[in-house]
């Protein structure tokens, strides 16, 4: 229940990756996604709309541009409604492809609202089809090349992975028995999380309600 705190506690720690822009999403218990996005540090997060999220998970982000403009509009995490419900992703890397795949999916009709090679994940999410969350997820970083590591909402689905050749960090731990995860342990630390092990390269790791579920879509390269 405190989801939306302990996030913003470990963006603290994770200041020091990210210094143009910060965010943090929730979902709540009604299913409903919202989210807050300030350019600037975690501290310069408006407070009230901060103190308005509430829900049992939660994910944010802390921004270094390396694809896209200084921008509120390519701020994370990216939240998003889709006719599957929403789409919410913080990112970390860079994608080598983004371009040719933005072309494509703007000939398919799909129209972008940020410069950030982030956002083909999202357009491609809301184009799959596939049955499970973890699923659309593989469908949509079919053909994505780079760097990543990747954390989702899909409904009351939460995702994280890595891309095949693990070129980028994603750490998971435990706090009270639930899972916690970080860019670095620092953020488990901070949040009292004992760190459990890395996200595998490849690995699609799904956390729900109904359990906890791991699949390994892709070769590793």
């Amino acid at each position: 229940p405190d989801a939306v705190a302990l996030t913003k506690l470990g963006l603290y720690s994770l200041q020091h990756r990210g210094q143009e822009s910060a965010g943090i999403v929730a979902v709540d218990d009604d299913g409903a996604a919202r989210g807050v996005r300030s350019m600037g540090l975690v501290s310069d997060i408006n407070t009230a709309q901060l103190d308005a999220l509430t829900g049992v998970m939660a994910i944010g982000h802390t921004r270094y541009s390396t694809a896209g403009s200084s921008s509120i509009e390519n701020a994370q995490p990216v939240l998003v409604s889709s006719r599957g419900g929403h789409i919410c992703l913080a990112h970390n890397g860079n994608l080598t492809n983004a371009g040719e795949l933005r072309t494509e999916l703007e000939d398919l009709g799909s129209i972008f609202a940020s410069s950030m090679d982030s956002e083909v994940i999202v357009h491609r999410l809301a184009r799959s089809t596939a049955g499970s969350p973890e699923a659309r997820l593989a469908e949509a970083l079919r053909d994505v090349e780079g760097a990543y590591s990747i954390l989702v909402l899909l409904g009351d689905t939460l995702l994280a992975t890595r891309d095949p050749r693990g070129w980028r960090p994603l750490a998971m731990g435990r706090l009270d028995g639930q899972p916690v995860f970080g860019s670095e342990t620092c953020a488990l630390d901070i949040v009292g999380a004992t760190y459990e092990r890395d996200i595998a390269p490849g690995e699609i790791f799904a956390v729900a309600a109904s359990g906890e579920r791991s699949i390994f879509p892709f070769e590793k390269k």
